[in-house]
């Protein structure tokens, strides 16, 4: 017995009309994306869920009466099971981060492609998390940035130490250590052996290197 061939069933929330109309038509080419229902408010997204079966929700972040973000995370809470896409013309982080936060499966500019909008419905279906191409440089920045802040708290030094060990990494000596931190050579000498200590190395080479590799300068 061969088993039913299914559509995924989609349903916009814009208060745009114009928007609404343009993604009908985008997506009117694919028969296996069928588009339920829709609404310009979000208030009228969880009336909708409890009486119709929703696979996906393309959603604006933006809108007059109840912001996208909200109405992503009550769908998260009542309908754990709705994939939830925002569609928006903002890039702004701080809106990807509330999305991300509020459990959203896709997060994507308005300007992606005829061709790239029905395989996102399609991978989000299949569990997939996506990010339009242009932020995902940003978020790995971010990324990049939260990990280096964390090695750094990691590393059991204090800021002065790490500010030692980036001078050396720059060719700073004994005498320009002295002039940057207004310290004496001998204590030039005691702090740099302190942090060769604490580190568990031999020498300041070796604590750049380790300093390095492991991100904290």
């Amino acid at each position: 017995m061969t088993q039913e061939w299914q559509s995924i069933r989609i349903m916009i929330v814009d208060d745009h009309p114009v928007v609404r109309q343009g993604l009908r038509s985008l997506l009117a080419g694919h028969p296996d994306l069928e588009i339920i229902g829709e609404a310009e408010d979000g208030t009228e997204v969880l009336p909708f869920l409890s009486s119709h079966s929703v696979d996906v929700i393309l959603l604006d972040i933006q809108m007059n009466s109840q912001g996208g973000i909200e109405v992503a995370r009550r769908v998260r809470v009542a309908h754990p099971n709705v994939k939830v896409v925002i569609l928006t013309t903002y890039d702004d982080e701080s809106l990807l981060r509330a999305a991300m936060e509020a459990g959203v499966h896709g997060f994507l500019l308005k300007n992606i492609s005829h061709e790239t909008l029905p395989d996102s419905i399609r991978a989000v279906m299949k569990g997939e998390k996506l990010l339009s191409p242009g932020l995902v440089s940003n978020v790995v920045e971010q990324y990049q940035k939260l990990a280096h802040a964390q090695a750094k708290k990691d590393a059991g030094l204090s800021p002065d130490e790490l500010q030692v060990l980036a001078a050396i990494a720059e060719g700073a000596g004994n005498k320009e250590l002295g002039e940057k931190f207004f310290w004496s050579e001998a204590t030039v000498k005691r702090r740099v052996q302190e942090i060769v200590e604490k580190m568990g190395v031999s020498n300041r080479t070796q604590a750049i290197a380790e300093a390095l590799r492991k991100g904290w300068i």
